[in-house]
């Protein structure tokens, strides 16, 4: 079972400076939401056509949409980015927003597959926006650390 722990970081350099320690940015210091199995490739891309209502192929190649920031050949964990527009989105989010948008995000494959609920993709979307709100207040980035 992948750990995903979300976090912000103030560039990408420190955030990649997470892999060394091993355990993750929670034990690094950073302000961290853990959501295991929520990939930061396709439950982000496709979190971001719902919220955002633009198609999931336009939010696979937006810029930073999960880009591997460390090296490929790492084995045990890796760090990839976050879009700012999906930390934009998330930061903005009202909590109509959130309920919207918890139901639809519960029903794309990946999290059907895992049986993720929707009152449970209601508490990582409320945990991601205030992960997103806390990171734009202090000119951070959000990245997802990724060990399998």
């Amino acid at each position: 079972m992948p750990l995903c722990d979300y976090f912000s970081a103030p560039d990408d350099q420190a955030a990649v400076a997470v892999l060394p320690t091993g355990e993750g940015p929670g034990q690094a210091g950073f302000d961290t939401v853990g959501l295991k199995n929520i990939d930061p490739v396709v439950a982000m891309a496709r979190l971001e056509a719902i919220l955002t209502g633009c198609a999931y192929e336009e939010a696979r190649v937006l810029p930073r949409a999960g880009r591997l920031l460390s090296d490929p050949e790492d084995e045990a964990a890796f760090v990839v980015s976050v879009t700012d527009t999906l930390t934009a989105t998330l930061a903005s989010a009202s909590p109509e927003d959130i309920a919207r948008c918890a139901g639809p995000w519960s029903r794309t494959g990946e999290l059907r597959e895992l049986g993720i609920s929707a009152e449970d993709t209601a508490g990582a979307l409320e945990a991601l926006a205030g992960l997103a709100r806390r990171a734009r207040g202090s000119g951070r980035r959000l990245y997802c650390w990724w060990a399998l």
